[in-house]
């Protein structure tokens, strides 16, 4: 068994967690979620103590003053607010930013405040008035993180366009520009004494740079995964770093070396932190909790040791003297992967005829939908993959690329057939004309753009959406095309660009649309965690679909029409009556965000990609499960609790209504009848 480093303090909450900080005397820790509140919690006890509530997006930065008086937040409702940190008084908002707020930072002396948006732009604020003293412009997308130096005469962001960027803080001038990342820069700091920046990446990698000639000074690697957030230690001789492979790591800031691995998140981490002393760390993660550690501990805190077969499950219920164990040599059965994806899984479909399955991740793999088999890798993207499609005859597969461009490939020998060009950002969606003759595509440069599917030649480009274009598919007559959009609204275009319509309702960003197989209905998804079905000729709203607990990320309906597959944040997939709205299943088996659902042909059979890297198949759907996992990792039947399985298990657990799990670390299914209950637990688990 591998070594398991223990908490100081476990905080849970409600909402995803987004951003975490320490207050200046430590005893304090601010966190922001994704349920849009920010929540002050004692430091040493976890004890909730107070709620900062009156964000209307969810709470993505959080900064005390230095004198530890207020707390400055940042939120997706495009505004900055002050609170007094004792009483939770909202003091001043700050408005400016165009669009979602993503980091804010204070001034060592609190004077000033510095946040970063999505609209490209750092604002540096009177902290005291909240006037906008000056808005710095370079960065060609979106800020994602932003801090302040030392001594407050320097400014450090980070940014999706891949760089990081130094400014002067008085007078807005850009000083350097850092170059090196290779995919986008989410978290940027400085060193105490303001020489060095060190900045994290979804390129998987850690940087130390110089702060003021720009110099790469070195490169930790060992994330496995994309790297969230980043902070210097209060004496400079320490990083720590958050990461989407659910570990805490801390380096050694001279010479690279990783000194710790901190693993009990059950989710990605989203932001750390160390105290004043140095003596801990906070992190935040999307597991809904927060973690304080140990931040001079060097050695393991503890290693356990059990059965001959590897533990896959112990635990005690709470109020009960039993407890309920499995290992794979005698109740769970691990099947071992070698091939699957690394890392989320953006988009999924059957072929026509249902055979094979096409994913998508930071590569795209084509799979025996019956079997599991891995039946081929398509290469040649040089980014993330966000959209696949099949041609209707199933001979050609259509991908679409955060490297901004469309690739045609032969879907049998996986043969690279036909590049596109012509989008100026990323690529979010692709389809193609139920002729197969035309293929369209969305753009986060707010675009829909319609391709020659023989030639590659851009037969029309539509544009009217006022924010990127997230979703795009053909009517299936092939004369319309509908879009959504982070501009909250789904359009209804005639295919050779004229604007027939434009459905508003959704509150928030639309992230998925989809024609019903009529034609007569669209349905749309939602970051307001809504799916709206509409009147495809009219543009009158038929029935809202309520039920998820979280941002809706992808909508089909079954080819008959009379269904409604979602996926959703929430980690659920849901069947839906498309004439009622009565949810109809909730299949529950992935351990993160539900990225991409899809019906098989025949309507009998659903596929589905995560977060938590694995493709799905679901089928028997016509049946009532007879167990279910809850998000503690408890199997249970009705309200009973059977057996507890660990987050590794979960991942891969083979559910009632799945026939197939893909993913790179295998399948596992449950006996029950190999269940052991009983007090003498330590006959599987010796610690």
């Amino acid at each position: 068994m591998g070594a398991i480093t223990i908490p100081l303090l476990t905080i849970s909450t409600i909402g995803h967690i987004m951003c975490v900080a320490f207050s200046p005397d430590s005893n304090r820790v601010v966190s922001g979620s994704s349920d849009n509140v920010v929540r002050v919690w004692d430091g040493k006890t976890g004890e909730l103590l107070r709620e900062l509530q009156g964000h209307t997006g969810s709470v993505t930065s959080v900064a005390f003053s230095s004198d530890g008086n207020q707390i400055v937040s940042g939120s997706l409702d495009d505004l900055v607010r002050v609170w007094d940190a004792r009483t939770g008084e909202l003091l001043r908002e700050l408005q400016g930013h165009a669009d979602g707020v993503t980091s804010v930072a204070l001034s060592p002396d609190g004077i000033r405040i510095v946040s970063g948006a999505w609209d490209k732009s750092v604002g540096v604020w009177d902290g005291k008035t909240g006037e906008l003293l000056r808005g710095l412009k370079g960065h060609t997308r979106d800020v994602k993180s932003v801090a302040f130096s030392s001594d407050g005469n320097r400014i450090v962001s980070g940014s999706s366009d891949d760089s990081v960027r130094v400014w002067d803080a008085k007078t807005g001038k850009q000083l350097r520009e850092l170059q090196g990342h290779t995919d986008v820069v989410t978290s940027v700091a400085f060193s105490p004494h303001g020489n060095r920046i060190v900045s994290g990446s979804r390129d998987k990698s850690v940087r130390v740079w110089d702060a003021k000639t720009g110099e790469l000074l070195r490169e930790l690697q060992g994330h496995t995964r994309y790297v969230f957030s980043v902070a210097f230690s209060p004496e400079g001789n320490r990083i720590v770093s958050g990461s989407d492979d659910k570990s805490v790591r801390v380096w050694d800031a001279r010479s690279g070396e990783q000194l710790r691995e901190l693993q009990g998140h059950t989710d990605y981490v989203t932001s750390v932190a160390f105290s004043s002393d140095g003596n801990r760390i906070v992190s935040g993660s999307w597991d809904k909790s927060v973690r304080v550690w140990d931040g001079k501990a060097s050695e393991r805190l503890s290693e356990l040791q059990g059965d001959t077969g590897v533990l896959t499950s112990v635990a005690l219920p709470s109020g009960d003297s039993r407890i309920a164990s499995g290992s794979d040599d005698k109740a769970v059965h691990v099947k071992t992967g070698q091939q699957g994806h690394t890392n989320s899984v953006t988009s999924v479909t059957f072929s026509p005829d249902g055979n094979r399955i096409v994913s998508s991740s930071e590569d795209m793999q084509v799979w025996d939908a019956k079997t599991g088999e891995l039946l081929g890798e398509l290469q040649g993207h040089t980014s993330s993959v966000t959209s696949v499609a099949f041609s209707p005859d199933g001979n050609r597969i259509v991908s679409g690329s955060w490297d901004k461009s469309l690739r045609v490939w032969d879907a049998k020998t996986g043969e690279g057939l036909m590049e596109l060009q012509g989008h100026k950002d990323w690529i979010t969606s692709v389809a193609l004309s139920p002729g197969g003759s035309r293929i369209v595509s969305g753009s986060w440069d707010r675009s829909v753009r319609v391709w020659d599917g023989k030639t590659g030649k851009l037969l029309k480009k539509l544009q009217g959406h006022t924010e990127p274009v997230t979703s795009v598919t053909f009517s299936p007559d092939g004369i319309r095309i509908v879009s959504g959009s982070r501009d909250k609204s789904v359009r209804v275009w005639d295919a050779t660009g004229e604007l027939l319509r434009e459905l508003q309702g959704h509150t928030h960003y639309v992230t998925s649309v989809a024609f019903s197989p009529g034609g007569d209905r669209i349905v749309s998804g939602s970051l307001d965690k809504s799916v709206r079905v509409w009147d495809g000729r009219t543009g009158e709203l038929l029935r809202e679909l309520q039920g998820h607990a979280d941002f809706v990320l992808s909508v089909a309906f079954s080819p008959d029409g009379s269904r409604i597959v979602t996926g959703s944040d929430d980690k659920s997939v849901r069947v839906w009556d498309a004439k009622t709205g009565e949810q109809l299943r909730k299949l529950q088996g992935h351990t993160d965000f539900v990225t991409s659902v899809a019906f098989s042909p025949d309507g009998n059979r659903i596929v589905s990609g995560s977060g938590d890297n694995s493709v799905r198949v679901w089928d028997n759907l016509n049946f009532d499960a007879s167990w279910v996992v809850d998000a503690d990792g408890w199997i249970l039947s009705g309200a009973e609790r059977l057996v507890w399985v660990p987050s590794t298990i979960c991942n891969v657990l083979l559910c009632p209504h799945n026939t197939l799990v893909l993913s790179r670390n295998g399948s596992a299914t449950i006996s029950f009848m190999r269940c052991k209950l009983g007090t003498v637990w330590h006959d599987c688990y010796t610690p």
